[in-house]
């Protein structure tokens, strides 16, 4: 079971790394013309985990003189993004400690 949440909390720290990636993508073309922000969706694996799924979506705000990407949106998102990557940390942090206790349990 240990084993598993480990994976679930690495596999958590790879979507929201990748999330993070991709939303400071689209800051940093905030002010390029007709950019096309990316969009993230998170989907659960069916043996534990997440995956984070980049998508660039049509958006009606983007125009040739103006870019799709919403700053205030992005900002929101960021801190969701970091929150998750820090939980699934403390997982992993979590799952270290109680393995290296039923280590010494056994020795």
């Amino acid at each position: 079971m240990s084993v598993s949440a480990l994976n679930s909390g690495l596999s958590g720290l790879q979507a929201y790394a990748r999330a993070l990636d991709s939303s400071g993508h689209n800051v940093a073309n905030a002010s390029t013309g007709g950019f096309i922000p990316q969009q993230v969706s998170f989907q659960e694996q069916p043996a534990g985990g997440v995956i984070a799924n980049i998508s660039k979506e049509g958006s009606s705000l983007a125009s040739q003189e103006q870019s799709g990407t919403d700053l205030n949106s992005e900002i929101v998102q960021s801190i969701q993004f970091k929150a998750g990557f820090d939980l699934s940390a403390k997982i992993i942090k979590t799952q270290d400690e109680l393995l290296g206790t039923l280590i010494n349990i056994k020795a």
